[in-house]
């Protein structure tokens, strides 16, 4: 492995996910590998590497998109996960980046990559402005609520910099995401091939006084902290030792591991077990050997409660106080990720949590128009479809408002008969304009699963 072409400093700010966005050959590659670059995140012979490969091919300059060819190659091949994650640092703070691919087929990939993220930088070709592509990211940022939303006008430099070019793009993209219900997109006109207002300001841009891509990364606040939520914690598996580890003190040992997914919890407090809604206090919190005082969002523990209650893997525990009131009715937004359409009737699993429950599409009621941007009528939803969906679930679950935890409120929906991922959901959501989708059947049936 080679060494760094400059050790990257040592980080005391926070911790801040990224995404990428944009439609093929809008220069996602090029500014990815532009990031690495300019942060000293690329190892020397990789560099020299790339170096050599671009005089090869009669470049003046290294091609920076090479950086990430050989996992877009690798996916190809299907040898590798479709996310790639790319870790990169500055003085001020770290970075988690997901590379998704731009491809209308990989639509599943960006929800996949922004579905944690704090922000997606989002490329628009200069020279295409606003494509469909661009339409439905844009769509699943809002549905997916992220916090943060830049766009980078890419390619500045083949419209000669022209600031009427950047303005026209800029104002069809703040049209877009106002209808879409992006609450703000910051435009900032860059070229990833020779780094203009990518990590240092370009004198070639004059008129735009802006901050670079790169500052604005270092400044924008984190998600919402899920340290702050209310506790819950997904049941992952029932501890209680066996063989010969079930010695006198072990013997009446039962615990709950999973990890927190929000909030904190202490030893003391009373929690509920759902769905079943029982109560309990928290006697001990244990990770690995060691015991804690208290727990928090990110942390793998094991949890001892004082009453032995039925638990088992699947059930949330959760602070008394707001939790949510386990349903088998969900209306929801979902992005269809099947390359079978979803039709009503349809029948498959739903994953929230650590829970996996079977479940039944009652309707569709309506899928996003990308060119109007409102929901229209429709049967089915499509490959890459957005649409509105209402479920019956076989079993209650403790799903939370999507506007409220994107953690409790988001699901997966799974083919049962050969374990895909089909589609993602997120509870309570609404599309545009969803007043203008149809309206519900009267007299519509009960379902049972």
């Amino acid at each position: 492995m080679g060494a760094l072409t400059s050790q990257a400093p040592v980080t005391s700010g926070t911790l801040l996910r990224l995404a990428t966005a944009g439609s093929v050959d809008d220069g996602k590659s090029t500014l990815v590998g532009r990031l690495l670059h300019d942060t000293k995140s690329v190892l020397s012979d990789q560099l020299a590497a790339v170096e050599r490969v671009s005089r090869d091919r009669g470049l003046t300059a290294a091609d920076l998109a090479l950086l990430t060819d050989g996992l877009r190659a690798e996916r190809e091949q299907g040898i590798t996960i479709d996310v790639a994650y790319r870790y990169f640092a500055t003085a001020q703070r770290s970075f988690v980046l997901a590379d998704c691919p731009g491809h209308v087929q990989y639509t599943r990939n960006t929800v996949t990559g922004s579905s944690t993220a704090d922000v997606v930088v989002l490329l628009v070709d200069a020279r295409k402005g606003v494509l469909e592509q661009t339409r439905r990211h844009l769509a699943v940022t809002a549905l997916l609520r992220v916090p943060h939303v830049i766009v980078a006008v890419n390619k500045i430099d083949l419209v000669d910099f022209s600031q009427e070019v950047f303005d026209r793009v800029n104002a069809e993209v703040q049209q877009v995401a106002h209808e879409l219900g992006v609450e703000e997109a910051t435009a900032i006109p860059v070229s990833a091939l020779d780094g203009d207002n990518v990590a240092e300001p370009s004198a070639r841009t004059p008129w735009y006084s802006g901050p670079t891509l790169l500052g604005l990364l270092e400044t924008l606040s984190p998600a919402d902290d899920p340290v702050r939520e209310s506790f819950r914690m997904p049941v992952q598996l029932v501890i209680r030792p066996q063989g010969a580890a079930r010695d006198a003190a072990h013997r009446d040992y039962r615990g709950y591991a999973g990890q927190v997914a929000s909030g904190v919890v202490r030893v003391g407090e009373e929690v509920v077990t759902l769905p079943s809604g029982q109560r309990s206090t928290v006697a001990g919190i244990d990770l690995g050997e060691r015991t804690l005082d208290e727990a928090f969002a990110g942390q793998s523990v094991t949890l001892r409660l004082t009453d032995e209650i039925d638990i088992s893997r699947g059930d949330v525990i959760a602070a008394v106080d707001g939790a949510p009131d386990p349903t088998q009715d969900i209306e929801a937004v979902v992005c269809w990720l099947g390359d079978a359409p979803l039709r009503p009737g349809q029948r498959l699993l739903l994953k929230h949590g650590s829970r996996t429950v079977q479940t039944a599409v009652r309707t569709i009621d309506g899928a996003l128009d990308l060119d109007d941007l409102h929901a229209v009528p429709s049967e089915t939803l499509s490959l890459n479809d957005i649409g509105l969906v209402r479920l019956r679930l076989a079993g209650p679950v403790p799903v939370e408002n999507y506007s409220v935890s994107r953690r409790g409120g988001s699901f997966l929906l799974i083919d049962a008969h050969d374990g895909r991922t089909v589609a993602a959901g997120m509870v309570g959501a609404t599309l545009p304009t969803a007043a203008d989708a149809p309206t519900r059947p009267e007299g519509d049936e009960e379902w049972e699963i």
